[in-house]
């Protein structure tokens, strides 16, 4: 027992002895509650999950991009892309899967480094909301049919995350002012996208 101190002894002799933390005393430690709580604080954590799901959807975004626009990876370049745009009742179909090609591309680097996240994400969010809306009524799993739109779905969700939760401080918007006040230019970028699809939806098609 030489090496269990005198407080340790009293108090484990004496289980009614004052519990002392600091100015505080008792026989009991305190109870938590709302004005003493340990807050909720950012952390490092989150930041690594908004990289790994802008890294995610953003390349996915951008190498549909590529395919559109150079035909690599197994993609179908413009003059394929046209045609399926005129297919699902488009007009100026030329014109628009341009727009549409250079638009993933362009939008989904924007998401990878994190810069002008907001805007990025709604733009790209309007291309699903737009996609989603074409292909409504058919195959929903990728497993049913190529032109499902399960994956479409999946990465309307996450450019929506983004969206509002912003790219986190691994991100070249770290400290940028819609950073800082994310819900407010959220909501402006989402009324942009949202009337740049319906332009696309009821003007083209």
């Amino acid at each position: 027992m030489s090496g269990v101190s005198a407080d340790t002894l009293a108090t484990m002799s004496d289980p009614t002895r004052q519990f002392d933390i600091g100015s505080l005393g008792g026989t009991q430690p305190p109870a938590a509650t709302k004005e003493n709580r340990r807050p909720v604080a950012w952390n490092s954590g989150a930041d690594l999950g908004m990289l790994i799901l802008r890294l995610g959807i953003g390349g996915l975004f951008l190498a549909h991009g590529v395919q559109k626009v150079f035909g690599l990876w197994g993609g179908r370049g413009l003059g394929e892309t046209t045609t399926i745009l005129t297919g699902y009742g488009f007009q100026q179909a030329s014109t628009l899967s341009w727009a549409l090609g250079f638009g993933e591309l362009v939008l989904g680097a924007l998401l990878v480094l994190g810069l002008f996240t907001p805007l990025a994400a709604a733009g790209l969010l309007a291309v699903k909301a737009c996609a989603i809306t074409v292909k409504w009524g058919g195959p929903f799993f990728a497993a049913e049919a190529a032109n499902a739109i399960e994956l479409d779905v999946a990465m309307a969700a996450g450019a929506a995350a983004l969206l509002f939760v912003g790219a986190g401080r691994i991100a070249l918007d770290n400290g940028r002012t819609w950073q800082r006040r994310p819900l407010p230019w959220a909501l402006l970028c989402l009324v942009i996208g949202a009337a740049v699809a319906l332009g696309v939806l009821f003007g083209l098609r």
